[in-house]
């Protein structure tokens, strides 16, 4: 496979794993701050004419990874790369897709053209939060399911009282994959965001007396959801052994406290999002995306199609 794979600060574990997979070698960088700040880097190996993939999360510190992501674009854009991939996990800024009142930016738009300005010719990520952002792309952009990965690990754990609980309308869709997946019932709780910022579950949306719960989301942030819905589960006669299951698992300010709760038994995540060991507790199971993402790469290298990592064509 005559391509080169890159990475920033945000995932090297990833990265690294993926090299491996493609049994290439990890392409060599020199990624540095200058004392206010900026970001440099220096390819320290010939890209001319070359497949690139570059792959980094805009995870948090979002700002600083996105810019190193769009550096790193620009420096094999200038060493004459033949095709540049912008592989990013966890496409950070995609909940900003829209206009929720005035006055608002559209801010995933703008990250979409500060990727394609840059240079990327294709961008790939991992179930992004928003999948209609795809459209604003000029240029090719594809969103992998981790659902496969996750589903295939809770199937060796599936209960008859299990039931799979989607934490708002908005991840309905979500939510019936894994359902059909696991072949149990699907729960759907409705959902309010307060003006303070705060979730509140207004109702449980169908049987859950008696079951053991897996709420299934995209991704875990500060957790407030995930507690909300784990008190609305338990009120509604949900057994408390509740499984939490979500692609990225960025777990800002005291969301690791909140996924502490006695109630839940496991939470299952991706490595899309790197945690870090104080963020690394007991009930944490991190499942890989490196396999997905390494068949991505050789797939596209070879120009053949992506479609078969897609459940039934989706």
């Amino acid at each position: 496979m005559d391509a080169r794979i890159f990475c920033g600060s945000a995932n090297p574990e990833l990265a690294q794993s993926v090299a491996d997979q493609l049994g290439l070698p990890l392409g060599k960088r020199l990624l540095r701050r200058f004392s206010d700040g900026e970001v440099h880097v220096r390819l320290e190996e010939s890209v001319r004419g070359r497949d690139v993939y570059l792959l980094q999360s805009s995870c948090p510190p979002v700002d600083q990874n996105l810019m190193e992501l769009l550096v790193m674009i620009e420096t094999c854009r200038r060493a004459a790369a033949g095709r540049i991939t912008a592989i990013i996990p966890y496409y950070g800024y995609a909940r900003q897709e829209k206009k929720s009142v005035g006055r608002e930016p559209i801010t995933a738009r703008l990250v979409a053209d500060l990727l394609t300005v840059a240079g990327a010719q294709r961008v790939v990520t991992v179930d992004v939060h928003s999948p209609a952002m795809q459209g604003f792309f000029s240029i090719t952009m594809d969103a992998l399911p981790a659902a496969p990965i996750l589903i295939q690990y809770l199937k060796r754990k599936r209960q008859p009282d299990h039931v799979v609980v989607s934490p708002d309308l908005g991840r309905a869709k979500l939510g019936d994959k894994f359902a059909l997946g696991l072949e149990i019932p699907l729960v759907v709780l409705h959902k309010d965001r307060l003006d303070s910022g705060e979730v509140q579950i207004q109702r449980v949306i169908g049987e859950v007396v008696g079951r053991r719960p897996i709420i299934v989301d995209d991704m875990i942030t500060s957790g407030g959801t995930i507690e909300k819905s784990v008190e609305a589960l338990l009120e509604a006669g949900a057994r408390p052994e509740v499984t939490v299951v979500a692609t990225h698992g960025v777990l800002v300010d005291n969301a690791v406290q909140k996924m502490e709760n006695p109630a839940i038994v496991e939470v299952v995540v991706t490595d899309t999002v790197p945690v870090s060991p104080e963020k690394r507790f007991p009930k944490l199971t991190i499942l890989s995306v490196s396999e997905l993402l390494a068949e991505a790469v050789r797939r596209l290298s070879e120009d053949r199609s992506i479609e078969a990592l897609y459940p039934q064509g989706q």
